[in-house]
This record gives structure tokens, C-alpha cells and sequence, in this order.
């Protein structure tokens, strides 16, 4: 089977979304890896209003434009609303996920098969690296806030904002 010349020139974009806050070494890690993958990778940063986070939004985006820097296919964008209208907006036909353990796959199986049905794009599930299987953005809060050494969990460049803003014990 040929491609033709359209389908040879057309970028290949995907979606990593999450809450991101704050982004942690197992955020970066299926990001890089999406970056490998596609031409372009968005990084949706979720806006929840009835959440309140300990990293506004514009602080969360700040940090992972810092800490994806390097790759030069990231771009990072907030959004609200549903994610298929993110990828619908931005002809983004992908939604890479990283799945740590059974327990998000039934969640996230559920999700996947939503937005196909909502709008046809897919959703592509990465093994969490094992040595982020246990990790979450909350995780990483609530060690902090208890003095906890997260810096082998976190980039540099969140290590010193999370000291920052989370008073020690």
C-alpha cells in the first residue's frame, strides 16, 4: 500500500492532558516519550475551576514549558471543557496516556471509549515507567508538605517552587 504525498506531509500531533499539579517525573516521562513519537505533542493543562490547585495555571504551564524545553515539539496550552473539543480545535487525532497500574486502566478504558465515541479520536495507552508506578502529583504534595524528599520524583526546576510554597513541618 503508497502513501500518497498528503499523507506523507501530514503532521503527526497527540495530546498528553492532565491536571499537572505539579508536574512530576512520571508526567515527563510519557511526554518524552510522546515527543519521540509524534511530530507534535500538545500538553493540556486542565483548567478546574471548583478545584483548587497549589500551582495556579499559568504558574503549571510556566513549569512545564521549563522542564520540556529540550524537546522542541511540546507545545503547552491550558484548556477547560471536554478534550475532544482541545483535539477537534487543533486537529490532534491522539490522546496519550500513561497508565501506572489495573486501577487506571478501568477508569481510563472508560474515558478512552467516550471520546472515541464523542469524536473518533483515539487513545493511546504507555506503560508508566516502574519507577513512577506509584506516583501522583498529590503523592508529591503531601510528601512535601510533610518534609519528604521528593527531589528524585519531581524536576529541578518544581523541586524549588514546591520548597517554596509548601511551609516545612
Amino acid at each position: 500500500m503508497t502513501r500518497t504525498e498528503s499523507e506523507e506531509t501530514a503532521v503527526r500531533r497527540a495530546v498528553c492532558p492532565g491536571s499537572f499539579d505539579p508536574i512530576t517525573n512520571g508526567h515527563l516521562d510519557i511526554i518524552a516519550r510522546a515527543a519521540k513519537l509524534y511530530d507534535e505533542v500538545y500538553v493540556a493543562v486542565m483548567i478546574n475551576k471548583s478545584k483548587q490547585g497549589l500551582f495556579a495555571v499559568e504558574e503549571r504551564i510556566d513549569l512545564i514549558r521549563q522542564v520540556t524545553g529540550e524537546y522542541g515539539n511540546v507545545r503547552v496550552e491550558s484548556f477547560h471543557g471536554l478534550l475532544v473539543d482541545f483535539c477537534k480545535q487543533r486537529d490532534i487525532p491522539a490522546i496519550v496516556k500513561g497508565l501506572r497500574a489495573v486501577s487506571d486502566f478501568d477508569y481510563e478504558l472508560q474515558m478512552a471509549q467516550m471520546n472515541n465515541g464523542l469524536s473518533g479520536v483515539e487513545t493511546l495507552f504507555v506503560p508508566t515507567n516502574p519507577t513512577y508506578s506509584f506516583l501522583s502529583s498529590s503523592l508529591v504534595k503531601e510528601v512535601a508538605a510533610w518534609g519528604g524528599d521528593v527531589s528524585h520524583l519531581v524536576p529541578p526546576a518544581v523541586l524549588s517552587v514546591l520548597r517554596e510554597r509548601l511551609p516545612r513541618p
